[in-house]
C-alpha cells in the first residue's frame, strides 16, 4: 500500500459546541482541504453519532479513501469507535488516525477563538503528514488457558469466583487465612435490613463450597505469577508446600484491615473504648456491658489526622449500629425480651465548667445537626450520640436510613477539624470535652461506650503483591485501576482485574457487585479462547540487538524477556506499545508499529510549518 496513491479522508465534528462554541470549524475545514493528499473533508455536528459513523462509511467506499482522519473529542472513549467503523467499510482499522481538537484544544483555548482555530489547523496538518505513512497492520491471535485464579475469599472474591464458575470455567480461590469469609466475618450484621451477617456469608460459602468448578485453598498465597493475558504460570503456596499451576486471568479481591487509632481518643487507655469493627464483635458475641449511654466519634484517623481519604462507609454502620442500639440492646446482651430497657440514668451530658451559651439554636442538617431534645428522650432509654464532621448517608436507602436513626431519637453532634471531641479517662471514667457547634457552647458528656469509627486500610502485603503482579498502587494504599469510569474493575495490565475493597472503600452490595463485573471481564477471552491484542506493539531487529537488556528492566508489562541467543524477545500479547523500549534502545534495535520514527519525524516537521489560508 505503501506505493499506492494516497487518499485522504478528513472528519471534523462539532461536538455540539464543545468545539465549535471556540474554534471556527468550517475555516479549519476549508483549510483541511488544501493539504497534500487529502481528497475529501467535511465536517458533522456529532461525528460519534449514527448519521456521522454512516457518513465515514459511504465517504470511504465513494470517494475510495485509503486513509481516514477523524478530528474530535478523545481518543480514549472514541477511537475504537471510529477504527470499528473503518473496517465495515473495508479500510485497515490502523489505517486511521484521531486527532483531539476537544481535549487538547477548544477546552484549554475556551478565551482564545481565533489562536484556537489556528491551533487546530496545526493538530490536523500534524494528523494528515502522519496519516500517509500508516501502514496497514495486522493482529494476531494468541490462545487462552481456560482457568482463573482469584485471590482473596471475601465476599467480593466469592462472588467472581461463583460468577466464573458458573459460566462452566475452572477457578482457584486462593485464601491466605484459615476460612473464607474475609472482614465481613467480623460483623455482627448488615445494613438495611440489618440480617445477620453470618447467616448471609454462610449462604454465599455453602454456594462455593459446592460448585463443582471452584477449587478453594485456604491458607494459602499466590507467590509468583508469571506470563500474560491468556497464559500466566504461577505458583501457590499451600500450607508450606508449592504448587504450579496455570491459568489464563486472575481476579485480585484480597480485601481491607481496620485502621487502629494508636494514641488517638484515648484508645487504649480503657476497654469501654473501641473501634467499629471491635463493637461489631461485642455485639456479634454478645458481650457487650450493660450500657446507659454511648458516644459514636467518627472520621477517627482519616480525612486528614493520619490518612487523608473519606472511608465512605464508617458513617453508615455506625448510624446502623446505632439503630441497632435504640431498637434492640437488650437482645444485643443476650438478656430476655427485646426493646432498649435500660435502667433510667440522669442526664450524662452537662455544660463544662466556664462553658458558656453564646447563641441560639441555629440552621438545619448540613450533614448532621442535632435537635437540642433529641438525645434524652422521655422515659428509660439508651442516650446514643453520634459526634461527627458529617454524615456521608450516600444513596437513597442509606439517606432514608440516616432519618430513621433520627427518628430513634439517635443524636448527631456536628464538631469541626479545629474542635474535635477530646476524650479522657477520669477515675476509670470516661469523659469527652466538645465545643457544641449548634448551641455554640463548651459541653461535657460521661458516655459508658466510645465507639470509634476508623477507616478501612490497604492490607499490610498489598505493595509486595502489587510488584509480583505489576499492577499500580494508588496514592492512598489502595490497588489502582485503569479507569474509574471507563475501566472501573480493570488494571491498565490486560489479564489482570481487581475488585472489592482492596481497591478502596466500599459496603457489601457494593463489593458484590465489583466481583461479578470483574468476573464478566475476566470471563471475556475465557469464553473467547484466544485473545487478539492491537497492533501496537514493539519489535526487535535481532541482527542489530546487542543483547544489554535495558528494555527488559524499563518494560512496566513485562512484555520483554531474552530468547536462546541471548536478544530481546517481545512477547505480543503483554505488550501495550508505551515505547519505554525503543527510548532506551542504545542500538536502535526496537521499533514500534503503527509508531515509527518516520511518522513521528513527520508530525514533529509539520507542526512547525505555517498554517496557509
Amino acid at each position: 500500500m505503501s506505493d499506492e496513491e494516497k487518499r485522504i479522508g478528513v472528519f471534523i465534528c462539532h461536538c455540539g459546541s464543545n468545539i465549535a462554541g471556540f474554534i471556527d470549524v468550517p475555516a479549519v475545514t476549508e483549510y483541511v482541504k488544501t493539504l497534500p493528499d487529502v481528497v475529501f473533508a467535511t465536517r458533522n455536528l456529532y461525528t460519534c453519532a449514527d448519521d456521522g459513523l454512516t457518513s465515514i462509511k459511504e465517504s470511504i467506499k465513494e470517494h475510495k479513501l485509503n486513509r481516514v482522519v477523524v478530528a474530535a473529542c478523545t481518543p480514549r472513549t472514541h477511537a475504537p469507535l471510529f477504527q470499528g467503523t473503518c473496517q465495515e467499510a473495508g479500510l485497515n482499522k490502523y489505517l486511521f488516525t484521531f486527532v483531539n481538537i476537544r481535549d487538547q484544544c477548544s477546552w484549554v483555548h475556551m478565551k482564545e477563538k481565533e489562536k484556537a482555530t489556528e491551533k487546530a489547523k496545526d493538530l490536523l496538518r500534524m494528523g494528515v503528514a502522519r496519516a500517509r505513512l500508516l501502514q496497514a497492520q495486522d493482529e494476531v491471535k494468541v490462545g487462552v488457558t481456560s482457568a482463573a485464579v482469584v485471590i482473596g475469599g471475601g465476599v467480593a472474591g466469592m462472588s467472581a469466583a461463583l460468577s466464573i464458575a458458573d459460566q462452566g470455567f475452572p477457578v482457584r480461590l486462593v485464601e491466605k487465612e484459615s476460612e473464607l469469609g474475609g472482614f465481613v466475618r467480623n460483623l455482627s450484621s448488615v445494613y438495611q435490613e440489618r440480617e445477620d451477617a453470618g447467616a448471609l456469608l454462610k449462604t454465599i460459602i455453602d454456594r462455593v463450597r459446592s460448585n463443582p468448578n471452584i477449587e478453594v485453598l485456604l491458607n494459602s498465597e499466590v507467590i509468583s505469577a508469571d506470563g500474560f493475558v491468556g497464559n500466566y504460570d504461577i505458583i501457590i503456596d499451600t500450607k508450606g508446600q508449592e504448587r504450579n499451576d496455570k491459568v489464563g486471568v486472575i481476579v485480585l479481591a484480597t480485601g481491607t484491615r481496620e485502621y487502629i487509632p494508636k494514641g488517638l481518643y484515648g484508645y487504649g487507655q480503657s476497654p469501654n473504648i473501641v473501634t467499629l469493627t471491635e463493637f461489631e464483635k461485642l455485639v456479634k458475641e454478645r458481650k457487650l456491658p450493660k450500657l446507659s449511654s454511648v458516644a459514636f466519634i467518627q472520621c477517627v484517623g482519616s480525612r486528614g489526622q493520619d490518612k487523608s481519604y473519606c472511608s465512605r462507609i464508617c458513617c453508615n454502620v455506625s448510624l446502623k449500629n446505632a439503630m441497632n442500639l435504640a431498637e434492640n440492646y437488650k437482645n444485643m446482651r443476650g438478656l430476655e425480651g427485646t426493646g432498649a430497657v435500660v435502667e433510667a440514668a440522669a442526664p450524662k451530658e452537662t455544660p463544662s465548667e466556664g462553658g458558656e451559651r453564646r447563641h441560639g439554636r441555629r440552621g438545619r442538617r448540613g450533614g448532621a445537626e442535632e435537635s437540642e431534645e433529641g438525645g434524652a428522650s422521655e422515659g428509660p432509654k439508651l442516650e446514643i450520640v453520634i459526634f461527627n464532621r458529617d454524615i456521608m448517608a450516600y444513596g437513597v436507602d442509606h439517606e432514608l436510613m440516616y432519618n430513621k436513626a433520627r427518628e430513634k431519637k439517635v443524636r448527631l453532634v456536628r464538631y469541626t477539624p479545629k474542635n474535635i471531641p477530646k476524650v479522657s479517662v477520669d477515675s476509670g471514667k470516661l469523659v469527652i470535652d466538645y465545643w457544641h457547634d449548634t448551641l455554640q457552647m463548651q459541653r461535657r458528656m460521661t458516655p459508658d461506650l466510645i465507639v470509634l469509627a476508623t477507616p478501612v486500610t490497604s492490607q499490610a502485603d498489598a505493595k509486595e503483591i502489587s510488584m509480583m503482579l505489576k499492577v499500580p498502587l494508588g496514592q492512598d494504599g489502595f490497588f489502582l485501576e485503569a479507569h474509574v469510569k471507563l475501566r472501573p474493575v480493570d488494571f491498565a495490565t490486560d489479564g489482570i482485574y481487581v475488585c472489592g475493597t482492596c481497591k478502596g472503600p466500599a459496603d457489601i452490595p457494593e463489593a458484590v457487585s465489583q466481583g461479578i463485573a470483574a468476573a464478566s471481564r475476566a470471563s471475556i477471552p475465557l469464553a473467547r479462547g484466544f485473545v487478539q491484542p492491537e497492533a501496537l506493539s514493539a519489535f526487535v531487529d535481532s541482527e542489530v540487538c546487542s543483547g544489554c537488556g535495558n528494555c527488559i528492566e524499563v518494560c512496566p508489562f513485562t512484555a520483554i524477556r531474552k530468547n536462546e541467543h541471548g536478544k530481546a524477545e517481545v512477547t505480543i500479547a503483554a505488550c501495550k506499545g508505551c515505547g519505554n523500549c525503543g527510548a532506551t534502545c542504545p542500538e536502535n534495535a526496537i521499533f514500534m508499529n503503527n509508531y515509527s520514527d518516520e511518522q513521528l519525524l513527520a508530525e514533529a516537521k509539520a507542526a512547525l510549518q505555517e498554517a496557509k489560508g
